[in-house]
């Protein structure tokens, strides 16, 4: 079983909508997920914004995805670079830690994560 970066179980992110990259509903990875989906969020409204402007449309459902779109308050595994460019803008959506992956610190400090804590 993986860890979370709280260094227990990994719990699951969210099955509706049904995230994850392999769309099992929690924030691990294979070899080639390149975008390393491994941190779980619940969007903002600001957050969702921030992405669409920045390419990558998060809110308009794409259903031959299975993808329904998200609205703020849903939660979500999210490409590590992603969360940490949010950062960067002052808008990254608040973290999950009991569903992010432990490898994201290898990354990002735990502190850090920690600071952005959903509950």
């Amino acid at each position: 079983m993986p860890l979370n970066v709280l260094g227990h179980d990994l719990a699951p992110c969210s099955h509706n909508p049904l995230t994850g990259f392999i769309r099992d509903g929690c924030c691990q990875s294979l070899p080639n997920d390149s975008g390393m989906h491994l941190i779980c969020v619940v969007v903002t409204e600001e957050f969702l914004l921030f992405s669409q402007s920045r390419g990558n449309d998060l809110i308009t459902p794409v259903p031959q995805y299975q993808f329904p779109g998200l609205t703020p308050g849903d939660q979500w595994c999210l490409c590590l670079q992603r969360w940490q460019e949010a950062l960067q803008a002052d808008c990254a959506p608040p973290v999950v830690l009991e569903a992010t992956h432990l490898s994201v610190t290898e990354f990002i400090d735990r502190t850090v994560l920690e600071e952005h804590r959903a509950y």
